[in-house]
This record gives structure tokens, sequence and C-alpha cells, in this order.
């Protein structure tokens, strides 16, 4: 541990002062929180908060070291990573590392011992913004820093060259668009008896067809949706053709492929506890959340879809249903390998969908 100083200068000028672990240096990201108490090694490999400094609500990160097994992709792709304190010497019999080697070996700058409760509540009031962090806050350029925008996320995360991942016991053949995936989503297919061919964000509808998969899932990812023009023209080609099950910016990319809109966000849903209610049920779900862009419901209908699940907090579309086009979608995370558990069903609903227990 390292009493080094170091600050955090949001865009609206408040200043945090901190210490620093894992590696050294500036960065400027946009800046958000997460409630998880744990899941932290699959929020900081999770492709989905690349451009983004991820500060941590729950005060004490890093008790069971870091998991290799636990990874959500090969790297992490975080600008940032920010907690109240750390755990020095972590205790657990999977551990192969600490929080902070983690960090040091990956290059992503650390920050503890800082006031993480009152940076949420600034964020809570004022909504997502801008950051750095720096060890000389008297030389920050808020216009480089309001400046900021994260840009060519998918490009930046997604599969340069295709894979495949075969099931134990092999029933179907799924082709899976990688716009930022996360490993679970391959295991939770791989359980089911499904072949995994994980293909590139910008792979032609036309080459994915020539494949015949029996269905087609689109993963999560980062950035705003509204930028990946080319994969929503794919995403009209696609939807009709095959079974698609889509989460989180699939969900979005698949929405807007069809005329419906999206919105960012005041601060986003990221964490393990965000309640998802099924609207032909009228049962709520506890789910994980990570993202900062919504489907608009009012604009689900006139795309051919149905909301079938909404977020009990705020009202916003958490899942779209296409049943002219064998097609559906949820903003959460049903593969959530941290927990909770509650909907991993959702995939037994695309099972279904390709010819159920063949």
């Amino acid at each position: 541990m390292t009493d080094k100083k170091v600050y955090i200068c949001l865009e609206n000028g408040k200043i945090f002062e901190g210490k620093c672990f894992g590696a050294e240096g500036e960065v400027i990201g946009e800046l958000v929180f997460t409630t998880g108490m744990g899941g932290y090694i699959e929020t900081l490999t999770d492709p989905s908060y690349y451009g983004q400094i991820v500060m941590q609500t729950f005060p004490l990160i890093g008790n069971y070291g870091f998991i290799n097994e636990d990874k959500e992709s090969a790297k992490s792709f975080v600008s940032a990573y920010i907690v109240r304190e750390y755990c020095e010497e972590p205790s657990n019999f999977r551990c192969n590392d600490t929080l902070d080697s983690y960090l040091r070996q990956n290059n992503i700058v650390g920050v503890y011992d800082v006031d993480t409760r009152e940076i949420t509540k600034i964020i809570r009031e004022s909504g997502v913004m801008n950051a750095v962090i720096t060890t000389n806050p008297d030389n920050i350029d808020y216009d480089i820093v309001k400046a900021y925008k994260v840009e060519k996320a998918v490009k930046s995360v997604s599969a340069v060259k295709p894979s495949l991942s075969p099931a134990k016991e092999h029933k179907y053949n799924v082709v899976l668009i990688d716009y930022g995936t996360k490993n679970n989503i391959v295991r939770e297919l791989n359980k089911r008896g499904c072949n995994v061919a994980v293909v590139a964000h910008d792979t032609p509808a036309e080459d994915i067809l020539s494949l015949d998969p029996d269905g087609i899932m689109l993963s999560n990812g980062p950035g705003d949706p509204e930028e990946n023009t080319y994969e929503i023209e794919q995403l009209k080609k696609l939807i009709g053709k095959k079974p698609i099950f889509a989460i989180c910016l699939g969900h979005q990319l698949l929405a807007l492929s069809q005329g419906a809109k999206t919105t960012k966000l005041k601060y986003g849903h990221r964490g393990v506890n965000q309640p998802v209610k099924n609207l032909e049920t009228g049962r709520t779900f506890i789910s994980s959340q990570n993202h900062g862009y919504a489907v608009i419901n009012e604009t689900v209908e006139n795309a051919g879809g149905c909301v079938s699940y909404i977020n009990a907090n705020d009202g916003t579309c958490e899942g779209v249903d296409y049943k002219d086009k064998q097609a559906f979608s949820v903003q959460f995370h049903p593969e959530a390998c941290s927990g909770p558990h509650d909907t991993r069903f959702i995939f037994d609903k695309f099972i279904d969908m390709m010819g159920g227990n063949k």
C-alpha cells in the first residue's frame, strides 16, 4: 500500500484527494459507479466498461483477491478503478493474485482512500460525468476533460478473428456476434448443448447466414449504441431469418435495427441488485446490469416489438419480444457469473426457440 497522493478531478470542478494503488499515471474517462458487494473481478474484465473510470460503492474491495478463472475477457478495458478501501492480503483458496498486482500488470490506475459515497451522490444528482485522475490537480485543462467521449468502443473490444467453443453434448449451433462479449455467455450456451461460433462485430449478415446456425446470439458491449450504424444494418438482414437472443448492447442494437430509439440514462444501471419486472406474469427478479443507455419504451411498439420487462425502479425498458420474428432481447445480464442467477432461465427460452431438447 502506498501513501502517494492522487486526485480525482470531476468535470464540474470538484476535486477529491486519494491515494494511489495499481499502476501510476494520468487518465481521463467517463466516471461511473457500480453497486455490487462482490463480483469485482467480473466488473474489471467486462468489456462493457471500455473507456470508463469505474468506482465501487461497496467500501471494501479485493478481499478474495484476483481469480483468473472468473475473468469475463482476456484483459481489462476500464480506464481506471476507484475504491474506498482495498484488501492487501486476500483470503480465498482460489486466489491467484492481489487486486493491486492485477491492476499494475494491466496498467490500470487505481485510487483508494477516497470518499466514494460523496462522489456517488454527486453523480446521482448531476448525472454521469467525465473525470481525470492525476497527481497534479493544478494543471488540468477542463475543456479537454469535458470534451472526452467514449468512441469506437465496440471496435476496440470485439474479437479480431472468429473462434469456436464446442459443447460436451452437442445439440445446436449458435453464432455469437461479439460486441464485447462476456465469457459466461459462451459458458451458458455450452451448458445447454450449443456449439458457439464467436464472430467479430462487423461480420456481414450473409457470412453469418452461410453458416446456417440454429440461432444467433447478440452480446453485450460498450458505448453509445447509435454509433454502430454498420452493425445495425446487418441486424436488419438477420432478424426473422434465424432465432435471435440479444443481451444488453445487443438488445439496444436489435431495437435500433427495427426503428426503436435509445437514450442515455442520467447515471445508468450498474450493479447486481437491479429489480426487473416481467410484464406478462407480474413477477420481479433481481438482476445484474451494466449499461448507460436504454431503449425508449414508447418507441418499441412501432418497431414491431412488445416490452417484456421493465426496471422496477425507474420503469425503463429491460426487455423486448419480437413475436413475429423469432427474436427477443433483455437489457440485464441473465448470464451474470457472480450473481444473481434468478434469470438464467432466459437462456432456456432461447433453446426452446431453436427447437427445445433435440
